[in-house]
């Protein structure tokens, strides 16, 4: 199985070199495309000297336009190159390599690896991180109907099959709804998913990128996808 690992980056100049030769200690046989936004803190630099070994890639874009625009890029890039799986895994060291064994052994469309199912788990958040992460997928689940734990999650391995039978060009969100959005879509499109559980670790290094507008977009569209869903009825 050919499998890309995509990490988008910006300003991860931290963390990133030791992000990356973990998941290849761990899982040796994937690809590694790191997507970089042109980060100002050399990220991109440390991203082209990683790339000067075997199995690591680098994709520059030119300005941060928001995860969803990064992932959409590293799926295009991808897909143009025939793997068989592609996964979504953060840069800063809060997705541990040695839990994509266990995405990768599931055959579904979408793997998720969730942190809310029996056997996930979080570490070194303060209580009202979980609370928020908890609500906000209770929240998006109610809203949608789709019933996944962790909707938010965003270490997640999908088939080059089933993105091909997304219409990935008419995506809305930007941030982190962006995961919501695209489970969604995989419910839509009859796609088969499951969830693994997984051990999500704060990052040591750099500062989270959540925002209060990365917030407010994701309730905001789960509102209205929930309101349409209604109408529908």
């Amino acid at each position: 199985m050919k499998v890309l690992v995509m990490m988008p980056t910006y300003n991860e100049a931290q963390g990133l070199s030791n992000s990356v030769q973990k998941l290849l200690k761990h899982n040796p046989g994937v690809d590694v495309l790191i997507i970089d936004d042109n980060s100002p803190d050399g990220t991109g630099e440390i991203a082209d000297q990683l790339a000067s070994k075997p199995r690591v890639h680098v994709l520059h874009r030119a300005q941060k336009q928001g995860l969803g625009k990064a992932y959409l890029a590293g799926y295009e890039w991808g897909l143009s190159r025939n793997y068989d799986r592609l996964v979504q895994m953060d840069a800063d060291g809060s997705h541990r390599p040695e839990d994509l064994p266990a995405l990768l052994a599931e055959g579904s469309d979408l793997v998720i690896g969730s942190r809310w199912m029996r056997g996930g788990a979080v570490e070194n958040w303060p209580r009202y991180r979980e609370l928020i992460s908890r609500f906000g997928n209770f929240y998006a689940g109610a809203a949608t109907g789709i019933g996944i734990g962790d909707l938010t999650a965003g270490f997640r391995s999908y088939s080059t099959h089933a993105l091909r039978q997304l219409n990935l060009g008419k995506l809305e969100a930007q941030g982190y709804g962006f995961q919501i959005e695209m489970t969604r879509r995989a419910v839509a499109a009859g796609l088969s998913i499951s969830e693994v559980p997984i051990r999500f670790v704060e990052r040591e290094n750099g500062r989270s990128k959540m925002t209060y507008s990365i917030v407010f977009e994701a309730f905001w569209l789960c509102t209205k996808w929930g309101l349409q869903r209604l109408v529908k009825r």
